[in-house]
């Protein structure tokens, strides 16, 4: 794949929020596991964790615990991408944080682009109370959810979102 093939691979990707029920075998969610595995991660602590959320009732809550967002609750798997700080605290100290924040972030977005290669639909959802999902998965005090990424087989949104120039965002040597 060369750079121009890999843009328009990025450039068909697209947040989608209308799933089937159509159930993912192990293998589809194995394969967005193993991508977030190859992500680049801070002294390589690898600080992040996932829990797979399949189950209806808990997807329901989850939803709940993102304002309500029916995605969450309609797309058959959520991946709850988590900061794992113990993880990188033990060698980075209090700037651990930032890592784990950050090693889970990329590994989120790696999961993301691993279903989109598999032909899967995802959306990136960080709407949520932080607290109300950590109750609802029985996470330790030490991890942190960031993403609830759902994900399945849906149906592109009929009008994709624009984005700003790409010279929006560059600066050269200072601001």
């Amino acid at each position: 794949m060369d750079s121009s093939d890999f843009l328009s691979f990025l450039s068909t990707r697209s947040s989608v929020r209308d799933f089937s029920d159509e159930p993912l075998t192990e293998e589809q969610i194995a394969s967005m596991i193993r991508c977030a595995g190859t992500a680049p991660s801070a002294g390589n602590r690898e600080s992040w964790d996932v829990v797979i959320v399949t189950d209806e009732g808990l997807r329901e809550d989850l939803s709940d615990a993102a304002f309500q967002q029916h995605h969450v609750m309609d797309a058959p798997v959520i991946l709850v991408v988590c900061a794992n700080y113990i993880r990188s605290m033990s060698q980075y100290g209090d700037r651990g944080i930032l890592y784990a924040l950050e090693d889970a972030t990329i590994a989120a977005t790696y999961m993301m682009l691993g279903a989109h290669a598999g032909g899967l639909h995802s959306c990136w959802t960080g709407a949520f109370d932080d607290k109300g999902v950590s109750e609802i998965l029985g996470l330790p005090t030490h991890i942190r959810p960031l993403v609830l990424l759902a994900v399945g087989k849906g149906t592109l949104p009929p009008v994709r979102t624009g984005r700003m120039p790409i010279i929006e965002h560059v600066h050269e040597n200072t601001w």
